[in-house]
């Protein structure tokens, strides 16, 4: 109490002997000492700062309308809120397990949803593993993360040992693609991806088209980038004098903008294509329309617009916020999942949460009934191929990846 403050019997401070400002931070100090209503946490962790923040922008707003969506429907337990913790990982797995071990002391959240990027993901789930907390991850496909034998791991989205040999498929099969060139950008993601790619290639060494012609598939090249650089001119034009039918980018949209944009600078007139990581609609105005116009990528599922079972969430969310993003959907799926398994654990423990997910059997989400291996990987195993078309990602086929 400040000098010259004078208490009344009840002890409150006298109105005479304070001025307004300091009885309003009065009362708010009441209001903060008043009692608070319960939560119960679902923490979220993705790149919401930095280059692959749309990536990450889109997965919040997909589990906050997960969120909003419960809270409208009455506690998810009783008496209490539910509430998303959103934390920032910027794409590093320092900062992963760092925003890891921030959650797993808040004794509120009960189960995690994310990471982006798989190189997070990979030593954050030993940290919530350890503390038997519940992580779904919408977007991590690389298929290590789930051969650790984590039971505290789980995931909405198809894995790269489909992603793969998908893309391998459709490029040789339907591009006609002989020789390929093949970049990634080192992470465990993009390496993984690229790996899978090329293990398809080569268990497939010879090729019948349907008109009969039988060719041989040749790798001539696998490099890696780094992300975050700018210049790949030298690498292109490297690449340029092999003379590739297609070049093959296992990696993130900034850096794949980059590649497409000094592909046409350096007259590279061979087809591009990459996975899911470029499935962003910021890659084709950094590219620049013109030169992303008739690459190819692949995506961990099939087309949001064309599952019958999504189009109530197509609708709302690109209602409130503009096109859907490559992730939004996997991160709803995720959370809805996670708030399923909270109602039926009935309480506030993260022990009873996971049982709960374990149990869980055929959850009626955006993609049909959805169910997990032992492993928590999805059942739900569509790769869809797209292509840019007059400025636009066009939906081209869920691909066969076997």
């Amino acid at each position: 109490m400040a000098r010259g403050d004078r208490q009344g019997r009840d002890g409150f401070v006298s109105r005479r002997a304070v001025g307004p400002p300091v009885l309003l931070a009065f009362v708010l100090g009441l209001v903060g000492c008043g009692p608070r209503e319960p939560v119960v946490k679902i923490g979220f962790v993705a790149p919401l700062t930095g280059d692959q923040a749309p990536q990450g922008q889109d997965m919040l707003r997909g589990a906050q309308l997960a969120v909003e969506r419960a809270n409208a429907q009455g506690p998810i337990l009783p008496g209490h809120r539910l509430e998303l913790v959103a934390l920032d990982d910027q794409r590093n797995p320092t900062q992963a397990v760092a925003a890891a071990k921030k959650l797993i002391s808040d004794r509120d959240v009960v189960a995690v949803i994310g990471h982006l990027n798989s190189s997070c993901t990979m030593p954050a789930s030993a940290i919530y593993h350890q503390a038997h907390l519940l992580q779904i991850t919408p977007v991590s496909s690389n298929p290590q993360i789930s051969r650790q034998g984590f039971d505290t791991f789980y995931r909405t989205c198809a894995t790269d040992d489909l992603q793969g040999p998908a893309a391998a498929l459709f490029a040789v099969n339907e591009l006609g693609a002989r020789n390929i060139f093949i970049l990634d950008d080192m992470t465990t993601y993009g390496r993984g991806l690229a790996n899978e790619f090329e293990k398809k290639l080569k268990n497939m060494p010879m090729v019948r088209r349907s008109d009969g012609e039988v060719f041989s598939i040749r790798i001539l090249g696998h490099e890696g980038i780094t992300q975050g650089d700018k210049d790949f001119v030298p690498l292109l034009t490297k690449i340029k004098s092999l003379n590739p039918d297609l070049v093959y980018f296992a990696g993130m949209f900034p850096e794949g903008a980059l590649l497409i944009k000094q592909r046409a600078e350096v007259g590279l007139s061979s087809r591009f294509m990459g996975g899911d990581g470029l499935f962003d609609a910021a890659l084709i105005k950094l590219a620049t329309p013109h030169a992303a116009e008739g690459i190819y990528l692949t995506t961990i599922g099939s087309d949001m617009h064309q599952i019958p079972t999504a189009q109530a969430f197509v609708k709302e969310y690109e209602g409130r916020f503009g096109p859907i993003g490559a992730y939004s959907a996997y991160a709803y799926e995720a959370t809805g999942i996670a708030i399923e398994a909270i109602r039926r654990a009935g309480k506030k423990d993260r022990a009873a949460v996971l049982a709960a997910m374990k149990a869980l059997k055929d959850y009626s989400g955006l993609f049909g009934p959805h169910n997990f291996d032992e492993k928590g990987d999805s059942l739900i195993r569509d790769i869809g191929i797209f292509t840019v078309k007059n400025g636009t990602f066009t939906f081209v086929k869920t691909a066969v990846w076997d």
